[in-house]
């Protein structure tokens, strides 16, 4: 049962190679569909895992590359279909390689990194998957106006960069500190 939370999340990692077919595709209805089931899926691993203990090292890698797959897969295609603006999409995904790229010199180089989402980064993700639904609900359905997708993009910015330096903040002080 201990796994439960792990198995969810590789589902969700599978999920990202329909999600991009789907959007591709512009089969917009089915990607809101496939979209809403993984981030479904990211709040019922999380609260799986807290609520039952069932945290493992493993669940501490799959979860949070689940989520940078599935929403850098959403937002490079997006931007590819013309839904979200080219900045917009290289802010988000700069952001995660900045964040892996991080993660993976303090192993080399400094040793085991165990790695705990702030506030601030649950809120990006939160804010990045409303977007998302957002936008394409925009291009499929006419709704939620133009102007709410707008201002969910700029805030989806701002919680990219203020958890952007939140990390490496953080992460910095704890290299320096090791």
């Amino acid at each position: 049962m201990r796994h439960i939370p792990n198995i969810i999340s590789v589902l969700r990692i599978l999920l990202v190679v329909p999600i991009a077919m789907a959007l591709s595709d512009q089969q917009l209805a089915l990607s809101i569909f496939l979209f809403a089931i993984a981030a479904a899926s990211d709040a019922v691993d999380g609260f799986l895992a807290r609520r039952f203990g069932w945290q493992s090292e493993l669940g501490g890698i799959l979860d949070p590359i689940a989520d940078k797959l599935l929403l850098a897969t959403a937002f490079v295609t997006l931007s590819f279909l013309k839904l979200v603006p080219l900045w917009l999409m290289a802010a988000a995904v700069a952001r995660d390689v900045i964040i892996v790229s991080g993660a993976a010199a303090y192993r080399i180089f400094i040793g085991r990194l165990t790695a705990h989402p702030s506030l601030i980064s649950k809120l990006n993700t939160l804010c990045q998957g409303a977007f998302i639904v957002a936008v394409l609900s925009r291009a499929k359905f006419s709704l939620p106006p133009e102007w709410l997708v707008t201002w969910l993009g700029a805030l989806v910015f701002v919680m990219v960069v203020v958890s952007g330096f939140d990390y490496v903040l953080v992460y910095g002080r704890r290299a320096a500190a090791a």
